[in-house]
């Protein structure tokens, strides 16, 4: 089997190093991935370490590789990040910093029996951690298609839920690759309706995927876990790809920064509740024209960043 290079570009990432705390010390990379991001903060910044996190092995396999020379300031751990996110909480530790670049990453894209392309053949699996948990073909084989329907409409906001989602489950045992649901979904969405900019599959392709990783709760009990280890003035860094989870991220970081459940009508706040953050800006950071123009992958990212008070 070829081995992904993981060396795709990192996003965002003049963005990332000048939200970064002044002097940061130790810090959370929840997404290692190829550690594009890691080894330019490990270059930029002397005092910086980090914990880097990712449930992919091979992903963490060549993250090691790429930051050896920095080995003394990195900590590696091979797991999803909500889980090491409350494992460090658990310990009490406290960090400078908390990065995370979510979604799947070009390599595992590029890799086709990964099985998270609907562009290349491969085996339905679609797992960032392949040794755990349900693959997409499991998944389909074992949900209800009620179940199916909400996972379609509510995390790939698929038009088609309903008729997608009793074709699917019709053929669930009779879909063995990416190309056998791929083209299922061309067949069951009239050619009419064809989305312009995207192939067809591609919103089932993102809501299975994110299903089978459990994408969304990773990413709530990451920010749940936020207050715990921050230290004061720390910051945390979250770049999101889709509304959905740039949504849950919005949300989050506008009650830390203002947590009164007060009525607006009260002229004073009787809740007692105290801000914990503060945004770095209200809008998301978004990529500059030059970025855009050298790695188009940039476009859709959104990076919000937050300070610990």
């Amino acid at each position: 089997m070829t081995q992904p290079s993981f060396t795709h570009q990192p996003v965002l990432l003049s963005q990332v190093l000048a939200g970064l705390p002044p002097h940061p010390g130790w810090g959370l990379d929840c997404t290692l991935g190829g550690a594009g991001h890691a080894q330019a903060l490990l270059e930029a910044i002397p005092s910086l370490r980090l914990i880097g996190v990712d449930r992919d092995a091979q992903a963490l396999k060549a993250a090691q590789d790429r930051l050896a020379p920095f080995a003394s300031r990195v900590e590696f751990r091979h797991q999803a990040y909500a889980e090491a996110a409350q494992e460090l909480a658990a310990k009490g530790v406290k960090l400078d910093w908390i990065l995370a670049d979510l979604g799947v990453s070009s390599p595992q894209l590029d890799q086709a029996d990964r099985g998270f392309s609907f562009m290349k053949p491969g085996p339905l699996d679609m797992r960032m951690d392949p040794s755990q948990g349900l693959s997409a073909q499991e998944l389909l084989q074992q949900i209800t298609q009620q179940e199916l329907f909400f996972l379609l409409r509510d995390l790939g906001e698929e038009p088609f839920a309903p008729k997608l989602s009793r074709a699917i489950k019709a053929q669930a045992d009779h879909l063995f690759t990416t190309l056998d649901l791929a083209r299922l979904v061309e067949e069951s969405i009239p050619r009419k309706a064809w989305p312009k900019k995207i192939h067809p599959a591609t919103k089932t392709f993102q809501a299975i995927r994110m299903a089978v990783n459990d994408e969304l709760g990773q990413l709530e009990r990451l920010l749940d876990q936020v207050p715990h280890l921050l230290n004061p003035g720390g910051r945390v860094l979250i770049i999101a790809f889709h509304s959905l989870e740039d949504r849950r991220v919005k949300q989050r970081f506008r009650q830390w920064e203002d947590p009164c459940t007060c009525s607006k009508e009260i002229p004073y706040c009787q809740c007692g509740l105290k801000p914990q953050a503060k945004l770095l800006q209200k809008k998301p950071f978004v990529a500059t024209e030059e970025e855009l123009e050298h790695n188009p992958r940039s476009r859709s990212a959104r990076l919000r960043i937050a300070s610990w008070l």
